[in-house]
């Protein structure tokens, strides 16, 4: 789902944010669903922020364009299942195992960030795939799981508190993060630049997007990319890109409809969930959301030490053999953000002063 300005990085749901302690939730971007041309009739609250999962607004509940891309967006969500994984299972605590249960949270309440964690149809049962991987985790650890909807903030006060066992929502492995929390990673977090389809520039590197008219959230870690390659393209002769900035996705989605700007730079779940739906759109570039250094990483929030880490590591690195974790993905549209394998507490995104 799940980086902000001021906020621990996630990428997210939907907009990577600088450098707080709730990477995305500063600008949690509620993707239009019917097309570019239904968009000034859509009501959608751009949280870019949070590509780490962010909860403004409520989802609309029409969604043909989701209809016709083949995502199921009704409460009936017909999961992908898996069989239980002895091996991973037998990691968990005794007293997870002993009881049968974990409480899996996301930060979707309030309505999420498609593809990531979001209402239904019936605009009020969570699906996404953040909550499809948590079923799909849960059934290789035998375990029954609950997904309850919180906000951002409450995601890291119940992990604290012990009210949840575990987080799913678009968490992004940081070195500050780990000094409180341990992670099992799961996803990439990646950004992606989205443009009007049928067009044939791409953008592989900084460079190609010199002269340019991008819009990007402010104060997210996709904005610092642009700011650095802007500096670089100056430095080296070349035009720097015109960056512009808007109030709420819906904004940014006209904006590229009337060709006001030649791309949109953000978290590349909602980026692809756009594609797949509106239909008028495609990604043109894909980059790590922790920049050329490092990628990025999505990881299931686990309190340190709490023993949960390993366990996970070891049921997804399962859904991963088995092919399962492929086909949720695949449901989503995310099969780009796939992991070869999952780490426990690999380098994150540095800390920032």
């Amino acid at each position: 789902m799940p980086n902000h300005a001021s906020r621990p990085v996630h990428a997210d749901p939907v907009t990577t944010t600088l450098t707080t302690s709730r990477t995305s939730r500063t600008s949690t971007l509620r993707l239009t669903l019917t097309g570019l041309a239904a968009l000034a009739a859509l009501t959608v609250s751009a949280c870019s922020g949070p590509a780490e999962a962010s909860s403004a607004g409520s989802a609309p509940s029409a969604r043909p364009g989701a209809a016709a891309a083949g995502i199921n967006t009704s409460p009936n969500q017909q999961r992908i299942t898996a069989a239980k994984d002895e091996k991973a299972a037998a990691l968990l605590p005794a007293a997870i195992r002993a009881r049968g249960t974990i409480t899996a949270a996301n930060a979707g309440a309030g309505g999420g960030t498609p593809p990531l964690v979001f209402t239904a149809d019936d605009d009020k049962t969570v699906i996404g795939v953040e909550v499809d991987l948590a079923h799909l985790f849960a059934d290789k650890l035998g375990l029954k799981v609950e997904t309850p909807a919180t906000s951002w903030e409450n995601v890291f006060l119940g992990i604290d508190s012990g009210r949840y066992d575990v987080a799913l929502t678009n968490v992004t492995v940081t070195e500050e993060r780990k000094q409180k929390y341990d992670f099992a990673t799961y996803r990439k977090d990646d950004l992606a630049f989205e443009a009007p389809k049928g067009g044939t520039w791409r953008v592989t590197s900084g460079k190609d997007i010199a002269g340019k008219t991008i819009a990007v959230g402010s104060g997210t870690n996709q904005e610092k990319i642009l700011l650095d390659w802007n500096k670089a393209n100056v430095a080296a002769g070349l035009a720097p890109a015109n960056i512009k900035y808007f109030q709420s996705q819906t904004d940014y989605y006209l904006a590229l409809a009337s060709h006001r700007i030649d791309a949109y730079f953000g978290p590349n779940p909602s980026v692809a969930y756009h594609v797949a739906t509106a239909g008028q759109t495609e990604a043109i570039g894909h980059f790590s959301g922790a920049g050329e250094s490092l990628q990025g990483l999505i990881a299931v929030l686990t309190k340190k030490g709490s023993g949960l880490a390993a366990p996970y590591a070891a049921a997804i690195n399962s859904a991963i053999a088995d092919g399962s974790y492929a086909k949720v993905l695949a449901r989503w549209n995310l099969s780009s953000e796939a992991v070869a394998k999952s780490e426990v507490n690999p380098p994150g995104l540095p800390k920032t002063s």
